[in-house]
């Protein structure tokens, strides 16, 4: 058995005795939707490596039993995320986390971005849904692949790291 999956299962073990001794962050499961492009859907890495999977596993370790949801897509642009905000949001999510990223632009209708966005944070207002923006900005200064656009896993892992206080705030409100 290698260390990490040996870390992993001590990590499973841990979280289920905290969620039994009742000191998990809530009794029933929060869900948080990472809706995006490319670098929500962790273009270039394995999957688990993603920082919406990072993010899970962080909140876990803090005892906030919830799911993460990755809805992103390569080379999406913001009306294909408007597009899909009713498939990836349920009545259970209490968190967005938007990274609209930079397809509008490369794909002639960077236009459109911002009433996109506004559109998004529209309907999630409406479902009382909390959003927690990604924009390009946060993702300078962190590792990044050979093509400059795309995060390594330590670059996602620390991206992940930054969300987490602002998603556990939108879970507790």
């Amino acid at each position: 058995m290698s260390a990490r999956s040996v870390s992993r299962r001590v990590q499973r073990h841990t979280i289920t005795l905290v969620a039994v001794c009742g000191l998990a962050f809530s009794a029933s499961a929060a869900e948080v939707v990472a809706l995006g492009a490319s670098n929500t859907y962790g273009k270039g890495v394995n999957r688990g490596e993603d920082f919406p999977a990072q993010l899970e596993m962080m909140l876990r370790g803090k005892g906030v039993q919830v799911s993460v949801a990755n809805a992103g897509i390569n080379g999406d642009t913001t009306a294909g995320m408007l597009s899909r905000f009713d498939s990836a949001v349920d009545g259970s999510t209490r968190v967005l986390v938007l990274q609209p990223g930079g397809n509008d632009a490369r794909k002639g209708v960077g236009d459109q971005r911002a009433g996109n966005i506004s559109a998004i944070m529209a309907k999630a207002a409406q479902r009382r849904i909390k959003v927690v923006m990604v924009e390009n900005g946060m993702l300078r200064g962190l590792p990044h692949q050979v093509d400059g656009q795309h995060l390594t896993p330590d670059g996602y892992r620390m991206l992940a790291a930054s969300l987490l206080p602002r998603v556990i705030g939108g879970l507790r409100k």
